[in-house]
């Protein structure tokens, strides 16, 4: 691990002390999951803007096979 130092309001500092004593857990441990959580979501949200650029780029092509047509061969 690396360590860093962070600054913190006096009640972000309280919350997180109180939060520690409740759980039992570490207020390093804390800071991790919560960065973690923050990484994951703004991934999730990366991943979700790409598919919504990728939407209909096929739209305009002409030589794919018709996919409507192969569906219903699969739905029989």
């Amino acid at each position: 691990m690396v360590r860093s130092s962070i600054y913190l309001t006096e009640k972000q500092r309280s919350a997180l002390r109180e939060l520690a004593q409740q759980t039992g857990q570490k207020q390093s441990e804390l800071i991790r999951r919560a960065i973690d959580e923050f990484i994951d979501h703004h991934k999730a949200r990366d991943r979700r803007a790409r598919l919504g650029q990728a939407w209909g780029i096929w739209k305009d092509r002409d030589d794919l096979p018709d996919f409507q047509a192969l569906r219903k061969e699969f739905d029989r």
